[in-house]
């Protein structure tokens, strides 16, 4: 047996260390001098060649053709190889879970050609343009490069010996008689330009994310593995045995990498050592084997294991500037590749670089592939040469995979040939700048880096340069470019430009902003994005850091504590919490007075914790469901649901009020409900300059794409009766809708594109780079601030978890959370990032992590301890209100003022010819009556106004009223100018605002509600077109108006005018559904009245204003009413009358004579009176209306049944049908209310109503005319 070697001694034991030879004796002198001063495996080495001469011979047995591996490499942790190259993989730390996956069906038949009885499986739906994003469905690969372990070792596997025999053993044996290593050498000059590129492109990219650099003998090294795979046969090397040649086929690449190695005495020797099995291996792994094996050489700890098996070598002489060479082939090798200097082509060099780029002239390289000849022939080294030279210019998807594995979001630059401008009618390349420009302003977006949990290179056909008719030639060429960056009149690179497109619009921000109208607007976005990146100090970094510390702590100390329950947990969107610190940092800083949050459940806990200031304390016992004597009111919420307020302080010292507001499970219903909210902290604090409240919204984007409340809100945000100074937007995009995926949630791309309404601009980030997140809060926070408009921000993120903390996700997405159980948190991520560019050193490092570990020992030492006394504040103070026993009627001298208010008009205005009459009518009405309703409503906002009393009325039509009947603002003829009468009251007066409202039910009612929670003083009135308009509000009606002092004891006094009344308009603006009010009546949560006299509606909303009674009144208010003569009401009821609940007969005289009651409400009151009186029924029938139906009138309404003790014919009359309407309550609970009064008195009631319906009302006029004459006909017969 022999050893490998030329074929001359074959019993050479150095041979296969090559190059590195001298080493080895060394290594031995040092062993032979000191055992214990070599390295283990050097002395397991030389113990088996026991022996062995200086000069490497022996007489004994071979070793094996591999060295034995160091024993520090056989106790490294195994880690399993992947069958593919994407090794990127296979080195990460994290444990992932393996999914056995059957293997496919060969062939799969047609779907058409299944049997019946064979069930159809869905497909994924492909990713698709202008479409939503399948997680996991596109490269499946996470978005984060892995963290690179040391390469895993393999068992040794011997080479394959086939003996050469008959002419190919005759042509070696030659050649050995000719040389002892006969060698041939390729050459191949490649150009360099595309490589350079690429290059560039990398290492910016990794500058800005996780550090490192891409060399260029990286790039060239691992273009030679991919070309060694092609062509296999140069991998292969010659070896003698037992005399006969054998041509040797290695089972790995294994490429040695020739390093000039300094001495300690300073002499230079060269080392080889090798990068094992690469064609396991991605770009990342290869990179990460190469940077650890040149570090060991450098510190000296190279091991046996790292020389032997070298299979082919990679020599760079170019680097000192050699721009040829022929290197040395080693024993047991077939091939070594030299990479000369790059530089342009000698007769170039002289040219200025400017003339150069202008005839595209690219640098050079020449590659030398010295090979054996006795195994290698000339046509297999020249198309070894050809394939690296294809791919060093991208063919064979080369740079993509190389990006691919370094999770660069960018598509490599192209080769392409230069473009001849000459051409008649061609664009000149100026102006395909500014369209290339131009397409990043608009479509950046799509190219950015936004995703942190799948990899893709996202893009779009208009950012390529070969769209625009440019090429890699035209990279070092010089253009204007305009007033782009602010560099208006320079001429730039477009190797310059394209780098500050991609750093302005397509890193990890995606930018939407060119759908904005305004001019200022885009530019001034414009120069906060187009300009160099500056890097924020250390002290910064370290800030950011703390606040995800604090946001991961929250979350691992409640899923340590209270494991399994539900609490919707921010985890993997953490990066949120440095958002909102960084805006009310801002906030603070810039003097705003109070930021007011409004979110869902989703992380809720960590806001109030680290933004509001609730104690860890406090929410620990929520957690265990303790109950506090101190919140005995009301039925209480899920601890995720509540709110609550606190003060955050910046940096500099400066603080500001914070607040969560209570909210519903809902999704997105609080959003109006906190902007009424800000606006009436606005309207408290007045007219000062900008605007000193801030509202920030939380969404999550499959309710942000879904709900429609959310396009109403945004839809406020510009209306001068809703607007606070623009709102701060911010999406927690996780990518999943519970378990429902985007595409199959909404149709728009982002789920932020319902913004774009009202030119919003919109900033989608990638939750894994937090610092990004900081940046676009002060981005987002200074526009707001400049222009008063809302702004949107998509922090895409994940879902650590289920939709709660029970729920198993996978079900319905594995793929998703296959990704996702690789991720390592923002907060360990962004440490990383930090060391490895440097921005941070390791101490600092350390510095965070016992940091976050002590906090976190803190944190449950905390929660151990019951805090002494700590305060609680969920709900706004509600000032006491005058009480009952002020009264409501209003001097003459208050109705007079009101009256020449609506007479009394500017110099030059012109009131409507059809509108001054009216308002003369309501005068003279005023002064003498009688007084209609809409009279009677305006009195009691004028006199409420010069009492000092805010009132607010929105609604829709409000200002002229539904029936014209209002006229609250007059329009002049002329200019369309408003005036409103009732704000010119007195010098003293509050604060009238009447507006008409966007066509919203929704958002609009949740607005007043929020508005008249936070100005409890006011008169806060919403107003519905038509009653049955509240229909599409119902979510407020349920979770706010009827429980909100329940769940939350948050308070509220807003009033619900709904015109309500039967007249013969069909199923739909006849009823204002009081049956459904109703049902949520209990435990005085609210009130529901229909008055049937002006006067009587006067006084309800007075009573309202001044009892200390803070809680929603709904109102019926009437139609046709509105301009009965039966239903008016005289002078003396407004200066002498007060709010009677339930009232009684006027024209009964003789209670004696009474023989049955009407009962009633609303309308209905005066068309009995009329049948009444064509019946001949006057004196025999009373006529009791119910002014107010909840809380029942018990009290006054027992007073009225007292007078009549001999009437047991007691019937209630409604207009509605029997189902509906108020009859079905009043029978439950009126006669046992009755009874707390009168014990001895027995309530049986009669219902005359219409036929139990579907729908409110018949559409036929004829056939409600018909009914209404039998319904009054049936409560007047006997």
């Amino acid at each position: 047996m022999a050893t490998p070697g030329s074929g001359v001694d074959t019993n050479d034991s150095l041979a296969e260390f090559g190059a590195n030879d001298w080493l080895i004796e060394e290594m031995r002198e040092q062993y032979l001098a000191d055992p214990e001063s070599v390295d283990a495996s050097w002395v397991e080495y030389f113990r088996s060649h026991q022996g062995a001469s200086a000069d490497g011979t022996q007489p004994a047995a071979a070793p094996s053709a591999a060295p034995t591996a160091p024993a520090a490499a056989t106790q490294a942790p195994e880690v399993q190889a992947p069958a593919t190259s994407a090794a990127a993989e296979t080195v990460q730390v994290v444990q992932v879970p393996i999914v056995d996956v059957a293997e496919p069906e060969p062939e799969s038949r047609p779907l058409a050609e299944a049997p019946v009885n064979e069930p159809a499986v869905e497909a994924v739906q492909p990713n698709a343009e202008n479409a939503p994003q399948i997680t996991g469905a596109a490269s499946g690969v996470s978005a984060n490069r892995p963290k690179q372990a040391p390469q895993p070792t393999k068992d040794a596997t011997e080479p394959v010996r086939t003996p050469l025999r008959g002419a190919p053993a005759r042509t070696a044996v030659n050649m050995d008689a000719s040389l002892s290593m006969p060698t041939a050498t390729s050459v191949r000059q490649v150009p360099m330009k595309l490589v350079i590129d690429q290059r560039q492109m990398i290492n910016a990219h990794l500058a800005r994310s996780t550090g490192g650099k891409v060399s260029f003998t990286h790039l060239i090294g691992w273009a030679m593995v991919k070309a060694l795979l092609a062509v296999p046969e140069m991998n292969n090397s010659y070896e003698l045995v037992d005399g006969k040649p054998n041509l040797v086929t290695p089972p790995s690449i294994n490429l040695g990498l020739a390093i000039d190695f300094k001495k300690a005495d300073g002499t230079r020797q060269l080392l080889v050592p090798n990068i094992k099995n690469c064609e396991d291996l991605d770009f990342a792994g290869f990179w990460a084997a190469y940077e650890e094996l040149v570090g060991k050489a450098r510190r000296g700890e190279l091991t046996v294991a790292d020389f032997g098996g070298t299979t082919a070598t990679l020599t760079n002489p170019g680097g000192i500037g050699t721009n040829h060479s022929v290197p040395r082939l080693m024993a047991g090798q077939g091939l070594i590749l030299g990479v000369g200097s790059i530089d342009y082509p000698p007769e170039f060099q002289g040219a200025s670089q400017a003339r150069i780029n202008q005839l595209g002239v690219s640098k050079v390289t020449t590659l030398t592939s010295t090979y054996d000849h006795r195994v290698i022939q000339g046509a297999q080294s020249g198309e070894f040469l050809k394939v690296l030279h294809e791919l060093l210019i991208g063919q064979h998807g080369f740079y993509d995979e190389i990006v691919h594995s370094l999770r660069v979001p960018y598509t490599p630059i192209r080769w392409a040939n230069d473009v001849n401008d000459e051409r008649v009618g061609s664009i000149p390349r100026s102006a395909r700048i500014f369209s290339l420009i131009n397409a990043y302003r608009n479509l950046g977006h799509y190219m950015a880096d936004i995703d942190p949990l799948e990899y893709r290179q996202r893009s779009h056909p208009e950012l390529d340069l070969e769209y625009h008719g440019l090429t890699l030639w035209d990279l070092d060429r010089e253009f204007p470019v305009g007033s782009f960056g602010g560099r208006s009149g320079e001429v730039h690179t477009l190797r310059d430009l394209l780098v500050m497109l991609r750093d302005s619009y397509c890193r990890t921000v995606g930018v939407e902003y060119m759908h904005i109208a305004d001019n200022e607007q885009r530019t001034w976005i414009q120069d906060r994005f187009e300009r160099p990146f500056v890097p924020w100090p250390r002290e910064e970094h370290l800030r950011i850091l703390d606040k995800l510390n604090e946001a991961e702590i929250f979350e691992t100390f409640l899923q340590t504590k209270f494991v399994g329950q539900k609490r919707f947990s921010l985890e993997g969107g953490e990066s949120a919490i440095v958002f909102l610190d960084e805006v009310c940092e801002q906030a603070a800083d810039a003097g705003l007075s109070e930021a007011i949050i409004g979110m869902p459940h989703r992380g809720r806990l960590n806001v109030l914790a680290n933004i509001v200031g609730k104690s860890y304390g406090q929410i620990f016992r929520e957690f265990q469901g303790n109950y506090d004597p101190r919140l005995s009111q009301g039925s209480g919420d899920v601890k995720y649901h509540l709110g609550s307020e606190g003060e955050f302080k910046a940096a500099s010292g400066r603080t500001i009020k914070t607040s969560v507001a209570a909210n519903p499970s809902h999704l997105e219903a609080v959003d109006p409900v906190v902007q009424g909210i800000a606006r009436a902290k606005i309207d408290q604090i007045g007219k000062i300059e900008g605007w000193p409240v801030l509202p920030i919204l939380m969404h999550g984007d499959a309710a942000f794409a879904g709900q429609g409340v959310v396009y109403e809100t945004l839809q406020m945000s510009q209306l001068r009766a809703f607007k606070t100074g623009g709102t701060v937007h911010v999406v927690v995009n996780n990518q999943v809708g519970f378990t429902t995926a985007p595409i199959e949630s909404r149709s728009s791309v982002y789920c932020t594109d319902v913004a774009k309404t009202v030119q919003s601009p919109i900033f989608h980030v990638n939750g894994d780079d937090p610092e990004a997140v900081a940046r676009i809060a002060q981005v987002a926070f200074d526009f707001r601030q400049r222009f008063a408009k809302d702004v949107v921000v998509d922090i895409v993120c994940y879902r650590r978890r289920g939709h709660n903390e029970g729920d198993d996700p996978s079900f319905t997405q594995p793929l998703m959370y296959d990704l996702i159980e690789q991720k390592r948190s923002v907060r360990k991520l962004y440490t990383e990032a930090l060391i490895g560019r440097g921005d941070i050193s390791t101490d600092d490092a350390d510095e965070v992590i016992a940091k976050f570990r002590d906090r976190l020992e803190s944190v449950f030492k905390e929660v151990r301890e019951e805090p002494q006394d700590e305060p609680i504040s969920k709900t706004p103070y509600y000032p006491a209100k005058l009480g009952k026993d002020v009264g409501t009627a209003i001097t003459a001298e208050a109705m007079e003022a009101v009256a020449k208010a609506h007479l009394t008009f500017p110099e030059g205005f012109t009131v409507h010819p059809k509108v001054l009459p009216q308002l003369e009518r309501r005068a003279d009405a005023i002064r003498k009556g009688p007084i209609d309703w809409a009279t009677a409503e305006l009195l009691a906002f004028g006199s409420l106004l010069m009492e000092g009393r805010p009132v607010r009325l929105v609604g829709q039509d409000s200002r002229r009223g539904t029936f014209s009947q209002r006229f609250a603002a007059v329009i002049d003829r002329v200019d369309n100018r408003a005036y409103v009468p009732l704000k010119h009251l007195s010098p003293d007066q509050g604060r009238f605002h009447v507006f008409d409202s966007l066509l919203s039910e929704y958002a609009g009612m949740g607005f007043e509600y929020g508005y008249s929670v936070a100005a409890p003083d006011a008169l806060v009135l919403w107003e519905g077109q038509f009653g049955d308009f509240a229909n599409g509000a119902q979510t407020i009606a349920d979770e706010f108006i009827s429980s909100g002092n329940a769940k939350w004891t948050q308070k509220s006094g807003v009033v619900l005018l709904l015109p309500h009344g039967y007249e013969g308009q069909g199923p739909d603006h006849s009823s204002a559904r009081i049956e459904r009010w109703l049902t949520l009546c209990s435990e005085g949560a609210l009130a529901v009245c229909q008055p049937s006299t002006p006067a009587s509606y006067f006084h309800l909303l007075r009573t309202h204003a001044y009892v200390n009674w803070h809680r929603p009144v709904v109102v019926a208010t009437p139609k046709s009413m509105l301009r009965s003569k039966a239903s008016m009401s005289p002078v003396e009821e407004f200066t002498q009358g007060r709010w009677q609940p339930a009232q009684g007969d006027p024209t009964i005289t003789d209670p004696s004579a009474v023989r049955r009651i009407l009962l009633c409400s609303g309308k209905i009151r005066w068309e009995l009176t009329a049948a009444r009186a064509e019946a001949g029924l006057d004196g025999q029938i009373a006529i009791l209306p119910l002014e107010r139906l909840y809380p029942l009138p018990t009290k006054e309404l027992a007073a009225e049944l007292a007078k009549y003790p001999q009437v047991t014919d007691i019937r209630w009359v409604q207009d509605e049908p029997e189902n509906q309407g108020a009859w079905w309550f009043l029978q439950l609970y009126l006669a046992d209310a009755v009874r707390t009064i009168l014990p001895d008195y027995e309530l049986r009631m009669t219902g005359i109503t219409r036929a139990a319906a579907s729908a409110p009302s018949v559409g036929s006029v004829k056939v409600h005319q018909a009914q209404e004459a039998d319904l009054l006909a049936r409560a007047m017969a006997d």
